[in-house]
């Protein structure tokens, strides 16, 4: 009856809002002198500003913002991100109807004036009680290739990917761990642009193309973490990949030890790859230069600097986008502008290490095992005795929280939909008696899983990111998945 009531007053108002942001929009397009056109969905601020000259700003000058409210548009956005540097192109993602999609794409002329946007308007209060989220934009140009026949050679994937895809650059192909003559069973294509890598993966994805008769698997390869210049300045800790799973940690040593004597620390070695950690920072790096290409036991060597992780943060990283083994059951939202639902990180087979493609981070190392020697003693503990770094499931996190916050248990329950394909989808409302009565009863996210165990996991995740959302316990890289519609 109140919706019957009010629908002359809500007609109007749609008319008197259109009026305004029409006018609201040409003032900033004639105080700033930048252009406005909408396409496929989106609609362009800039793209280049006024009186840009040579080509666009490189990767890594773009932020991804997400939890826009749907009502807001340039005119009240632009001025907010102007206060972070020159926006080069903003990119407003719309709604037949007009409203905005709730996310939008940033481009600054610099990397520095991006990060510093991340750094200042992270969870922005934009409207009263409406916080915005923004993280760094990953401008992907690099698919995965799964079901790949295991003797072929990269120069065959290479001619053969870039007979059914345009825009080809490279390709890179892991050789068995057992079996250096074979490959892993998977690529990774790179592409010349993020469009033309989204292209390729529209014609490939619904499974009409065959290669060498062979249906493949195709998906988005998840992006390597970013490490700021100066991070990496002080890494004296080496990354080397397609050992053979027989060499040992002493033979590692013993080889990177060459050079100079005495100039490696310690090697941990898991299945085909390696951390070598030196003394100092000016002996990696020589080191690095010198055996990348050599030889150990027969298999050639590949040697790179490792990428440093946060230590306090690795559960949530290892949550957001290493699950290699599970990942791929959550059901996201596609990649840039791509606006199809689609699934997360890699076949069940693909080791962990290749997150990243290149340089897996101190994650294995801090997840791999030990034995249990005969003597060995073992003291009972509780769980919530321990820190956050030991934990690598959001559901157990959420109980540990929930505890030392002296609240109840959190409850769990659980609901089912039908996807277009007959699938069950899966999703946990989660309600935490303890603050059920407050501003917000549940916690529920907005993406549904196949497996009972990732819709635990991503519920979890969910309700963590809003409890904590002051204190930005998760990664932004988590943030990104969560917030995206």
């Amino acid at each position: 009856m109140n919706e019957e009531n009010m629908d002359g007053t809500s007609e109007c108002s749609k008319v008197r809002t259109g009026t305004q942001n029409e006018a609201a929009l040409l003032a900033l397009m004639e105080k700033t002198g930048y252009t406005m056109v909408q396409e496929n969905g989106q609609r362009k601020f800039g793209g280049p500003p006024p009186g840009w000259e040579g080509p666009p700003p490189p990767r890594g000058c773009e932020v991804f913002v997400g939890k826009i409210p749907r009502d807001i548009y340039e005119d009240e956005l632009v001025p907010v991100f102007e206060r972070a540097g020159k926006i080069y192109e903003f990119r407003l993602m719309m709604e037949f109807s007009g409203e905005n999609r709730g996310y939008a794409f940033v481009m600054y002329t610099t990397k520095e004036e991006a990060q510093l946007a991340i750094r200042i308007l992270n969870n922005y209060e934009i409207r009263q009680g409406k916080f915005i989220g923004v993280c760094v934009s990953l401008d992907n140009c690099r698919l995965f290739i799964g079901a790949i026949p295991k003797e072929k050679k990269k120069q065959e994937i290479l001619d053969e990917m870039k007979k059914v895809t345009e825009g080809v650059v490279d390709v890179i192909v892991y050789p068995s761990a057992t079996d250096k003559t074979k490959n892993r069973g998977f690529a990774f294509v790179e592409y010349e642009s993020h469009r033309a890598a989204a292209m390729a993966r529209r014609k490939l994805v619904p499974g009409t193309v065959q290669l060498w008769g062979h249906t493949i698997q195709v998906n988005w390869a998840d992006s390597e973490e970013e490490v700021d210049e100066e991070t990496m300045q002080r890494v004296k800790v080496l990354y080397v990949r397609n050992l053979m799973i027989s060499t040992t940690e002493e033979t590692i040593k013993a080889e990177f030890n060459r050079f100079k004597p005495g100039a490696v620390e310690r090697v941990k070695k898991l299945r085909d790859y390696a951390f070598v950690h030196f003394l100092n920072r000016e002996d990696a790096v020589a080191a690095m230069s010198a055996m990348s290409g050599k030889c150990i036991d027969g298999a050639s060597i590949e040697v790179t600097l490792a990428k440093p992780v946060n230590k306090e943060n690795t559960w949530r990283q290892h949550l957001s986008g290493q699950r290699s083994h599970s990942a791929e059951n959550l059901t996201v939202y596609a990649n840039k502008e791509d606006s199809h639902p689609k699934t997360l990180g890699k076949p069940p087979t693909l080791p962990a290490c290749l997150h990243g493609q290149h340089s897996p981070s101190a994650l294995e190392i801090e997840r791999c095992t030990y034995p249990i020697f005969p003597g060995t003693k073992l003291t009972p503990i509780s769980i919530y005795s321990l820190k956050s770094n030991h934990f690598n499931s959001a559901v157990i996190y959420l109980d540990y929280y929930c505890n030392k916050n002296n609240w109840a248990p959190p409850e769990y329950y659980l609901y089912s939909t039908t996807s277009p394909d007959g699938k069950v989808l899966l999703v946990y409302k989660i309600v935490i008696p303890a603050i059920a009565n407050g501003s917000q009863s549940y916690f529920m996210p907005d993406k549904l899983c196949t497996t009972l165990e990732d819709a635990k996991e991503l519920a979890a995740q969910f309700t963590l990111l809003h409890l904590d959302r002051e204190r930005n316990l998760f990664s932004l890289d988590l943030c990104r998945r969560i917030w995206r519609q």
